[in-house]
């Protein structure tokens, strides 16, 4: 029930965002991050590189005390971004990144997608994953039966799909993301398909920039029917 943070960068965001850290490991010359009662333990030279997950490592790494939510305590009138079997780390920490930019509430990941606590996920999310809450190990019919419309992104022409700046995504919607090579999961009836268009010769986008843009496009519209209420 814990997980790697590596960079006093990352560990003061954690900190900042009430995370609770067990304990702190420094390299030779490293220097601790202050804000927390954590245990500190000094490693001796050469301990780091063998340890750390990046060829070249920071001085500090912390170990912290994982934090998931479930979909019942999310907030009625929220909106949440899905990673629907995402294997790349990379993909799921910038996927992360966007959500808590454009004001999603979660990130909710399915069974197969990869873990939210990967330390490459930490690092790719920029200090993301301390600030959006994350629900693990759900499937997309689960998110249908906790009352979100599940708005489906597809660069093949599925059944009733539309732009997705041509859509409707207000109220209590689910923006699901698929797995970089197959795309999502077509077990479950999509109640809306949304493409991104685009002119180039590539067949679609990479699944974290298409999540970017459409997670602007909600924050876009929320703010739209905020700003004419």
């Amino acid at each position: 029930n814990a997980f790697i943070i590596e960079g006093a960068t990352l560990i003061a965001e954690a900190i900042a965002a009430d995370w609770r850290i067990e304990s702190q490991f420094l390299a030779p010359g490293g220097i601790r991050v202050f804000g927390t009662e954590s245990d500190v333990y000094q490693l001796a030279d050469g301990v780091m590189e063998r340890v750390a997950t990046t060829t070249t490592p920071q001085p500090v790494i912390a170990i912290a005390e994982r934090r998931v939510a479930t979909l019942t305590s999310l907030p009625e009138d929220g909106w949440i971004v899905v990673a629907d079997r995402v294997s790349d780390p990379g993909n799921l920490g910038t996927i992360l990144r966007s959500a808590e930019a454009a004001g999603a509430c979660a990130v909710v990941l399915t069974n197969e997608t990869v873990e939210a606590f990967n330390p490459k996920v930490v690092r790719s999310s920029a200090g993301a994953l301390f600030h959006v809450p994350v629900v693990e190990g759900v499937e997309l019919s689960d998110i249908q039966d906790a009352g979100y419309r599940l708005v489906g992104t597809s660069s093949h022409d599925q059944p009733g799909t539309i732009e997705y700046t041509k859509a409707d995504l207000s109220g209590r919607i689910s923006v699901v993301v698929g797995n970089e090579a197959r795309g999502m999961s077509l077990d479950v009836a999509v109640d809306q398909w949304i493409t991104i268009p685009h002119f180039g010769r590539g067949e679609s986008l990479n699944v974290a920039m298409a999540a970017t843009l459409v997670c602007f496009e909600v924050a876009k519209q929320r703010a739209a029917n905020r700003s004419g209420e």
